[in-house]
């Protein structure tokens, strides 16, 4: 399975070798090369992820935030040295998706990463599979000779099972992925939404949703 990228838009040597040496464990990790030209490099890189510093030279990350999203939804993480709340309201303004004042914990910097690379995969994979059966990014499951056509909340909710397949998937975890895609779901009303999936895919002979008391939901 192919690592994702991490682009580091920072000059400061100490910290650009301390990120690398860390998230080289668990992803690929460019830096920047050209400080002219960082909308290019990025365009060139396609990171999955950006860590950008605001203060750099020529232009501040401010101004190449805005330059990557003319071409680019990917994650932005400022990482800087300022803890001013204006310059986090700035970041955030400018598309930026969260800001880290350094000093950083790098737990929590792999937190957020971890959380925003998940939170992206789930939008850009087309289509997911498990054996014969699909699931179509506009919610249509097929089991390759007939389909049905799953509600909104239906999709998203088997779209995050498909994305963790024999992994449990706790019912807090759910809960709070519908919350951010803003289906505004309870415990009681998630276990009513999973009892009417199931009844709806049964017809195809999907009957891959497995309950594990008291935890959450598995999918295999």
């Amino acid at each position: 399975m192919k690592k994702e990228m991490i682009y580091i838009v920072e000059d400061d040597e100490t910290i650009v070798d301390l990120l690398k040496n860390h998230l080289s464990k668990t992803y690929q990790v460019a830096s920047v090369s050209n400080f002219r030209n960082i909308s290019r490099e990025a365009e060139a890189l396609k990171p999955d992820l950006i860590l950008m510093d605001i203060t750099l030279p020529y232009f501040n990350g401010f101004y190449w935030t805005t330059q990557i999203r003319k071409q680019s939804t990917m994650p932005i993480i400022f990482i800087s040295s300022s803890d001013d709340e204006m310059d986090m309201v700035m970041a955030l303004n400018m598309g930026g998706d969260d800001f880290i004042s350094k000093p950083f914990s790098l737990t929590i910097l792999d937190a957020k990463i971890s959380a925003f690379l998940r939170r992206v995969q789930q939008f850009v994979t087309d289509e997911y599979h498990l054996d014969q059966f699909s699931l179509s990014r506009d919610g249509v499951l097929s089991n390759g000779a007939e389909r049905v056509t799953l509600s909104p909340t239906e999709n998203k909710i088997l779209t995050i099972l498909f994305a963790h397949i024999n992994q449990v998937v706790s019912k807090e975890d759910l809960l709070e992925k519908l919350w951010e895609n803003e289906s505004f779901i309870d415990q009681n009303t998630l276990s009513v939404n999973m009892t009417r999936l199931r009844k709806k895919v049964m017809p195809l002979g999907f009957d891959r949703i497995h309950t594990v008391r008291g935890v959450g939901y598995l999918l295999k």
